[in-house]
């Protein structure tokens, strides 16, 4: 997947995606300081058109919000900590399966750069679509120039979507080894588990400035859903990745545990590197045409909340 060099990652958060009108943004800051079950059950109204049924819910958007509002399992704190995580998937499937990190705090100017081995990624630990990769002295020099940590710290996925995990977690920055591939990142597929049972690989694929995405099953046949709210539908055939046993080797591992979980990877020829585990996918609003598919696979979802007790 080619990458322009000083190519940006882009903050995409869900409380802004397809609202786009500034009445809907007024609505938005109104609603904000409503307890979660009542802003919930609005946010979900205002980005999907109906109300959600969290009294049984069904849909898989619908249990995503219940996860929201009601699991309070302990671990969800460490899984959405993109730093702490790593040791939890280094001690279940191998420290080779995750990517160093060589600093992690709140200044990136006390960071002492001829230690670190470019190059490499810096984006915050608590939050998506946010970071910068640096290759050279030069994007060193530009990053500490227009420092980007007091934005990206103050991101609250919790205060936007009510994502309780991300409540839990201490927010940092993080300077991350950086995979390179042919001159850009591997690809990157993210695998949907439920106990442990894969149900279908997301494949995003690259075309230069732009991109498609389509979904694999776990035998790596096509399946004839995506997600219009992400990219467009990829029409084409995606080749098995070589390494594919292991990702469903290590996501059916990583996932046992959760009775839902997607599982990201990074893959090349000879590697394969779990970039993160995510709780709550698009916040729960990710859309499936042909719709159908949300039922299905939020049937294969058996949900287990855990209230804290």
């Amino acid at each position: 997947m080619a990458i322009a060099r000083k190519e940006k990652f882009k903050l995409e958060e869900i409380h802004t995606k397809g609202l786009g009108n500034l009445l809907r943004r007024i609505a938005w800051r109104l609603i904000a300081p409503l307890p979660d079950p009542l802003y919930v059950r609005l946010q979900y109204r205002l980005i999907r058109g109906a109300w959600p049924n969290l009294s049984n819910p069904v849909m898989f958007g619908e249990k995503v919000q219940a996860r929201k509002l009601w699991d309070r399992n302990p671990l969800y704190a460490t899984l959405v900590d993109k730093n702490a995580v790593k040791a939890w998937i280094a001690e279940r499937v191998g420290a080779e399966h995750v990517l160093q990190v060589y600093w992690a705090g709140r200044d990136l100017k006390s960071v002492d750069w001829s230690t670190i081995p470019l190059p490499v990624v810096v984006k915050p630990n608590h939050a998506s679509g946010l970071g910068r990769f640096i290759y050279t002295p030069e994007d060193v020099a530009e990053l500490l120039a227009d420092d980007p940590s007091a934005e990206w710290l103050a991101v609250n996925h919790y205060r936007y979507n009510r994502e309780w995990a991300y409540s839990q977690v201490e927010p940092k920055m993080m300077i991350e080894q950086m995979l390179v591939v042919d001159g850009g990142i591997p690809a990157d597929f993210r695998a949907f588990v439920f106990d442990g049972k894969i149900s279908h690989f997301m494949v995003d694929i690259r075309h230069g400035e732009t991109a498609t995405s389509c979904a694999y099953g776990p035998d790596w046949t096509k399946l004839p859903f995506y997600d219009p709210e992400y990219f467009p539908h990829h029409k084409g055939e995606v080749p098995r990745p070589k390494q594919f046993e292991a990702m469903c080797r290590i996501a059916s591992t990583l996932g046992r545990e959760l009775d839902f979980a997607r599982i990201d990877f990074f893959v090349s020829d000879d590697s394969v590197h779990v970039g993160e585990i995510t709780l709550y996918p698009g916040g729960g609003y990710e859309g499936f045409e042909p719709k159908e598919w949300e039922r299905v696979i939020g049937e294969r979802w058996t949900q287990r909340l855990y209230n804290g007790r």
